[in-house]
């Protein structure tokens, strides 16, 4: 069996890869850009699978789809949120929210085994990329206001320490060690932040790259974060999300 990943950063490639052999199946070849891509479908038979990642270094890819007509089955490893993959679910694509959960992986691939592979695969991709937001033009949020007693503060997105939840409401922690509650949960702050910049490391915390004073090694083989101030709460990293976070942080 021909498996083929297409992943903007070479990291997350490996690492999903990895995933993958460990459920008996052989990744044959690892793609990063729309353009190796294209070259690629050109000169070689098409694989039977296909780990897509919808954002690359130059460009969506969906741009491939535009020049080449593809036969593959297709499992998408995307950051989108819920909303946005709708469009996954009303073309009946599979797909895996990034970070990978190594259970609903194994649940995607048993879904491809399960079916004919001699059939071919018919997508409509410039479907699902009109009802995606465009990643390339996405702006992320750069303040929060949050109300104090009858004034509005805006907190910019540098200020912040950390994100967490708290007895069902969710706060910003500053740098400057102040917490303040906002109208929001950790989910919509998750989409609405840089994941470049802010990862979230567990159910109950998100957490700023630049923020991270220090990294210990926890216990269950787990990893907790040492921040300037916050001190009300061990920030730790999930275990199942460990792999991902150490990926992240390069």
């Amino acid at each position: 069996m021909n498996i083929l990943i297409i992943e903007d950063e070479k990291p997350a490639a490996r690492l999903l890869q990895r995933k993958v052999e460990k459920l008996g199946l052989q990744v044959n070849t690892m793609l990063h850009s729309v353009e190796e891509s294209i070259v690629w479908f050109q000169n070689n038979p098409h694989p039977d699978l296909i780990f897509l990642d919808i954002q690359l270094s130059d460009g969506l890819s969906f741009e491939i789809f535009e020049q080449i007509d593809i036969k593959s089955a297709v499992i998408f490893t995307t950051a989108y949120d819920e909303y946005a993959l709708r469009a996954f679910k009303l073309n009946s694509i599979d797909y895996l929210l990034k970070p990978i959960d190594e259970e609903d992986l194994e649940v995607a691939v048993n879904k491809f085994r399960a079916r004919n592979q001699t059939q071919n695969i018919s997508l409509d991709f410039e479907a699902i990329k009109r009802m995606l937001v465009n990643p390339v033009e996405k702006e992320y949020k750069k303040r929060f206001s949050v109300k104090i007693g009858q004034q509005l503060k805006v907190i910019s997105i540098d200020e912040i320490e950390c994100f967490y939840s708290e007895n069902k409401g969710t706060y910003i922690h500053t740098l400057d060690n102040r917490d303040y509650l906002i109208d929001s949960t950790l989910e919509v702050v998750e989409a609405e932040i840089n994941p470049k910049d802010f990862y979230r490391v567990s159910r109950k915390f998100i957490v700023p790259l630049k923020a991270v004073k220090e990294i210990q090694v926890y216990s269950n083989s787990r990893l907790k974060i040492i921040l300037p101030t916050y001190k009300d709460d061990e920030v730790i990293v999930a275990r199942e999300r460990v792999s991902d976070f150490k990926e992240w942080i390069g």
